[in-house]
């Protein structure tokens, strides 16, 4: 496992890095920098941009920090998993958890879907990117996953690759050994590596019968329950992606 220098601050900057460069701050990073982590001219950071890797970089600027020079690059772009997490939407606080823990287990792309007991109708998705970058930034992550505009269910399946796993995580499913399930799909030939999977979190409230029998008519499905206990939907979503990284995902290592 590369190791990740975590005493420095990182920032995410949505601009070119090259040796040598320059970018300049916007008003917020260099209210953060300068204000909050209290750094001066000739301080230094970590700056990534989601495509060039990771570099280090010193800050510009005589009264506040206005920009960074682009010093040496200190990891190479990587790329996620083929991994889509896909969800009924959350309040809040629980929706900001969600989207951040989703990043810190590897989630490529978010994909909010709209069911008929979704708790919450109306997504902000600007604040769901903003959770993406923090994580991100927090974390040692280099790739910003996606976030999707929320669409009713029913479209998202009509929409998505056939070619995909779609993992239904269910819990009107009969209780079987979840890992089991995961590695005879793994036996099967469906990893992340070839036509990537989408893992299904439902609403707190489950999902309704039609929308049920829907999903199990969908192709490459695999039903799974999370263990005997029902739980809340952000506790499931770290429930699921941590089997399905282990199993299926970059946690376990490279695929054939």
């Amino acid at each position: 496992m590369p190791s990740h220098d975590f005493r420095g601050p990182r920032l995410f900057v949505d601009a070119p890095l090259a040796q040598d460069g320059r970018v300049e701050l916007d008003r917020d990073q260099a209210n953060y920098l300068g204000n909050v982590l209290r750094l001066a001219a000739g301080a230094e950071v970590l700056a990534f941009n989601g495509r060039d890797g990771e570099w280090q970089a010193a800050i510009e600027g005589r009264k506040r920090p206005d920009g960074l020079v682009i010093l040496q690059q200190t990891r190479a772009q990587d790329r996620l998993p083929d991994l889509t997490y896909v969800f009924a939407p959350l309040k809040h606080a629980r929706l900001d958890y969600m989207v951040q823990k989703a990043i810190e287990m590897g989630a490529a792309t978010l994909q909010p879907v709209l069911t008929r007991f979704t708790q919450a109708s109306r997504v902000n998705t600007e604040r769901m990117r903003a959770n993406v970058v923090e994580a991100a930034e927090q974390c040692g992550i280099l790739s910003i996953a996606t976030v999707a505009e929320p669409a009713p269910l029913e479209r998202f399946l009509s929409q998505r690759a056939a070619g995909r796993l779609l993992i239904f995580c269910d819990e009107a499913a009969e209780l079987e050994n979840p890992i089991r399930s995961l590695q005879g799909a793994r036996e099967a030939g469906h990893d992340q590596g070839r036509d990537g999977i989408d893992v299904l979190i439902g609403p707190e409230g489950g999902f309704a019968e039609e929308e049920r029998a829907l999903l199990l008519r969908q192709p490459k499905i695999l039903r799974l329950a999370l263990g005997p206990r029902i739980m809340r939907a952000d506790t499931a979503a770290v429930a699921a992606l941590a089997l399905v990284q282990a199993v299926l995902g970059d946690w376990a290592g490279k695929t054939a």
